[in-house]
């Protein structure tokens, strides 16, 4: 009888005992999470290294690692391109802006945008990114399922709800300090498992010369080795997800929670480059996998090779690595989603004289009900690329402009903002409705129409979930920005405000943007020095 598990099980049981009591204990003994700033910044007292670690947990998490292995199996290095190249591209520009988003002081995204446009702009961006943070974390939600259901054998529903379970406990008592904390222990658990992973694959035959020879004799052997490939076969998530997690809210939050604006940017640069060998690794452990097995097995590379390939102590091991990486991304998002709640839209429009008591329990209740809300998506739902697609083409539309130009284009003002997140938001929703095949079914309820004679061209002109569809939402949003920014009333005074507390010269400053320093010039943006 295979124990294996039962195990596992009990391995995973200890850990979170063990996780939940040092979090709760460090706590107690700091006085922390008795108000919303410790609660969700950690009282920014937390050091650039430890906030780089968690930074990094955000995006290389167990539901990432293994599509990625997933994907190196069927497309080779090219993979490469699914997450590692927005992980970086998004990066690279936190690198750029790290010091005007820690020097600007807001607690969220949405608070910025009411300082730079007005508080409208900055309800309708809270909501956007308040959908946004929900629908990937039930990415996560799916991803905990998913690997439930094949390595412990457990029903998918059962399995996300166990799963969602055990976030919900330690997100509620630990806070940011608890994200920060278990991100940490996480992070080391899930490189250790993709190693484990790699020394099995190996010892089962999967080494690069075996590789070699199975990838000649293979359908894909022109592409498998061509980083290229990837790059044409994948555009539309480099795209989407570069311009989605470039301003995702919770990495947004670890750099909020660094000490000033130098430590911001030694926290994203060593993110950065930790990023590179992370997701070589993923990819890698999916090519190597081709010697070993002749089609992706059920539940991917990873899940099988633990399960079949592994001795059982590793087993064990790697279990509860994973089992917590994929955690450790869904805590990061629960409690921004909370933190967004409470602070753009219960604390400004519901209670605005909420205390810090209140507020932390609401707080608390709203991480609950993300929780319940990402757990019934998830269950409708069940794909990871679909949810995470859908969620970062929500906000890559319509927050992406107004929220990065916002730094730097002056002439930017409310109506331009407002416009181009409307026209984004209904952009995308028309698209997702068509995912969805909910005007196909429309057509066949009212007009007797057969589904299956009718096509997604017949609502839209281009392919849909295409590099086309992106590139026409992203330009289009925009031409909206910058247009009705132009054609309306000017907001000098409160741009100039905006850019002078965010010290926005200091983009410029940069080694990179030093061609544009006479764009800086003609922009007239305020230059503080101070």
């Amino acid at each position: 009888m295979n124990y294996l598990p039962q195990i596992s099980l009990l391995g995973l049981a200890i850990y979170f005992a063990i996780l939940l009591i040092v979090v709760l204990h460090d706590n107690k003994r700091k006085k922390e999470n008795n108000n919303t700033n410790s609660y969700f910044f950690g009282s920014h007292k937390l050091p650039f290294w430890m906030l780089s670690l968690t930074f990094i947990a955000s995006w290389w998490g167990g539901g990432s690692a293994m599509m990625m292995a997933d994907k190196g199996f069927e497309s080779g290095i090219g993979a490469f391109w699914v997450y590692g190249m927005p992980v970086l591209f998004s990066t690279f520009l936190m690198i750029v802006m790290a010091k005007v988003i820690r020097n600007i002081n807001c607690a969220t995204q949405g608070e910025m945008l009411e300082l730079r446009y007005g508080k409208l702009c900055g309800l309708i961006c809270s909501v956007i990114t308040l959908i946004f943070m929900t629908l990937t974390a039930a990415s996560q939600m799916v991803a905990i399922g998913d690997f439930f259901e094949n390595f412990l054998g457990f029903s998918y529903n059962f399995a996300v709800i166990f799963g969602t379970y055990i976030v919900l406990v330690y997100s509620l008592f630990g806070g940011f300090r608890g994200v920060v904390f278990t991100d940490i222990v996480q992070f080391v658990f899930l490189t250790t498992t993709i190693l484990i992973v790699i020394g099995a694959l190996y010892f089962a035959g999967g080494n690069f010369s075996c590789m070699i020879d199975v990838v000649k004799n293979s359908s894909n052997k022109e592409t498998f080795f061509s980083f290229g490939a990837g790059a044409k076969k994948y555009s539309i998530y480099f795209i989407t997800f570069g311009a989605a997690w470039m301003i995702q809210a919770n990495v947004w939050q670890r750099i909020q929670a660094t000490k000033n604006a130098t430590d911001a940017v030694k926290m994203t640069t060593m993110s950065f480059f930790a990023y590179i060998p992370l997701y070589l690794l993923a990819v890698i452990t999916g090519m190597l996998a081709i010697a070993v097995y002749t089609k992706l097995p059920k539940g991917g590379v990873v899940v099988d090779v633990i399960s079949n390939h592994t001795h059982p102590i590793l087993s064990v091991l790697a279990f509860v690595g994973l089992t917590s990486a994929i955690m450790s991304t869904m805590d990061s998002l629960i409690n921004t989603a909370s933190l967004i709640f409470t602070n753009d839209i219960y604390k400004r429009y519901i209670n605005k004289n909420a205390n810090e008591k209140k507020q932390l329990s609401v707080a608390m209740i709203t991480t609950f009900t993300v929780t319940i809300i990402g757990v019934l998506i998830s269950l409708e739902i069940r794909s990871i690329l679909k949810l995470s697609w859908i969620a970062a083409d929500f906000i890559a539309t319509g927050v992406f402009f107004p929220l990065v130009l916002g730094f730097i284009f002056r002439r930017g003002n409310n109506i331009g903002a407002i416009s181009c997140m409307i026209f984004g938001t209904i952009y995308t929703f028309i698209h997702l409705l068509i995912n969805l095949k909910v005007p196909h079914k429309f057509l066949t309820l009212f007009y007797n129409v057969p589904l299956e004679k009718i096509t997604d061209d017949f609502f839209i002109p281009w392919e849909l979930n295409s590099p086309i569809q992106v590139c026409v939402g992203m330009l289009s949003a925009l031409i909206v920005y910058l247009l009705m920014s132009i054609i309306t009333k000017e907001q000098f005074a409160k741009a100039d405000a905006f850019m002078k507390r965010a010290k926005t010269h200091e983009i410029f400053d940069s080694f990179i943007f030093w061609p544009f320093n006479k764009v800086f010039v003609l922009l007239k943006i305020p230059v503080n020095k101070d």
